[in-house]
This record gives C-alpha cells, structure tokens and sequence, in this order.
C-alpha cells in the first residue's frame, strides 16, 4: 500500500505540474520560435532558431507601455484595498461573535454572483459621472469587487487556525488589542495574507472584460492586446501572451517563501 500510494502522489505531482507548465511552455516556443515555431510539430523543448525578434516588435508596438503601466496601477490597487478591507473583515469574522454572521459570510460570497455583463451598463454611467471613467484606477475598484471576497475568506481561515491563547498571552504581558495584532497574529497570518495579494493581483491583472468596457483610451495591457492582437499573425499573439504571464509568475516567485509557510498555518 505504501508503495501504491508513493505512486499515486507522484502521478499527482506530475499531473499537476504538466498542468501548470505546459501551456507556459508551449506559448514561450510560439513567442521565441517565430511563424515557423508556431505551425512545427512535434514540438521541441527549445526551438533550435530562437529568436527575439517577436518580442521585440510586439514591444514597440504603439501603447504597449502605458498599457501595462495602467494594468500594474489596476493590479496594485485592486491588492491593496483587497488585503486593507478584506484582512480585517476576516479577522472580525474569526475573533467575534455577532448576529447574522452566517448570513454576512453568505453575503461576501453573493458578490460574486452578479455577473459583469449585467453590472457594466450601470458601472460605466456611475464612473462617468464621478471621474472614474477610463481610469486605471476606476478598473482597480471594479478588480476590488471581483477579489474581496477570496482575501476576506482566507484571512478568516488564517486568523481561525491562529490560537486566540497567543493574543490573550500578548494583553497579559501588556500589550493592547492593536499591539498584540500586529506583533503575534500579523507574522503568523503573513504567508496567507501574502496568498491572497497573489490572487488579487493575478486576477487584476489577467481580467479583461470590465477593462474593455470601463477604459477607452487608457486600457489595461489584456484590453489593448485584445484590441491589438486581433488581426495580427500567431507568432505575435503568441509573444504578447508570454509578456503578459511573465509578471505574475515573477510576483509569485517573489513572495514564494510566504505560500510554502501558509501550508503550516493552514494545517494547524
């Protein structure tokens, strides 16, 4: 049985990372291996003719820069306010006690059943109305409303797993709510913290529909591709895609150390 086992998770681990890297692997041959890399098969693991010319071109492409400088403004306020409302909204879930509890975790959750198609038409008049309108901001919040819900719900399963023992030791030896927070539960609930700012700024990052119908001329990077990139031939398809995965895994390889030491917490 051990042995079965050993192998059944293994079979798993490979799955998983086929899973992963595949699609990763076959976009980087499209974006370095030109037309011709992208129509040869059987594919090779590194095409003999790499070249960065696709990359290079798709780079000086008109707009490409402040499209992904307005996709990095949308990504990075859609994690802050994520973690800054959502993290203390899971802390106040798992530490008190209050009526209709239940019920508010069922409303988080229902935020996400009004889809985007139905919301836009009332977005975009409101952003007009107040100045948000075709700014990188403005798709920041609508990105906000789309991750809330995931980072308030982990940090409540993180600041649960995280005895209450340790806040009460922190108040005997002096220590106010704020302080005792901030210096026991906050390391302890970093690496979950630190997982769900990686869902928030994936998900900004990689939306598309409410940056095409919120943004005109100051579209995020996956609007303007989508515009852009409609007519042009594969190759090019092929290198703007790996441009636009090449940021997210270079955030999560950042804040790696923090997703391997949630798994310790979360299993407590």
């Amino acid at each position: 049985m051990s042995g079965l086992k050993r192998t059944v998770f293994w079979t798993g681990v490979v799955a998983l990372c086929a899973w992963v890297l595949v699609p990763i692997w076959l976009i980087a041959l499209g974006a370095f291996g030109g037309r011709t890399g992208v129509f040869r098969w059987p594919k090779s693991l590194w095409p003999g003719d790499a070249s960065f010319a696709a990359l290079q071109t798709f780079l000086a492409v008109e707009g490409v820069w402040p499209a992904m400088v307005n996709s990095i403004v949308a990504a990075l306020t859609c994690m802050a306010l994520s973690i800054g409302l959502g993290a203390p909204a899971g802390y106040a879930l798992a530490r008190f006690s209050f009526r209709g509890q239940n019920a508010y975790r069922l409303l988080i959750l229902l935020t996400r059943a009004f889809p985007l198609a139905i919301l836009a038409l009332p977005l975009t008049v409101a952003f007009i109305r107040i100045g948000l309108y075709d700014t990188a901001f403005g798709v920041g919040l609508v990105h906000t409303a789309l991750a809330l819900p995931f980072a308030a719900l982990v940090s409540a399963s993180l600041f649960q797993a995280i005895p209450r023992e340790l806040e009460e030791a922190a108040w005997v030896f002096g220590c106010s709510r704020w302080q005792a927070f901030r210096k026991v539960v906050l390391p302890l609930a970093l690496p979950g913290i630190a997982a769900a700012a990686i869902f928030a700024f994936v998900i900004s990052w990689n939306e598309v529909f409410a940056a095409s119908v919120l943004s005109v001329k100051n579209r995020t990077l996956t609007a303007y591709l989508l515009t852009v990139l409609a007519e042009s031939p594969l190759h090019f398809r092929f290198a703007g895609g790996f441009l636009l995965i090449l940021p997210s895994l270079a955030f999560i390889f950042a804040v790696r150390k923090y997703l391997f030491a949630m798994w310790g917490i979360a299993n407590r």
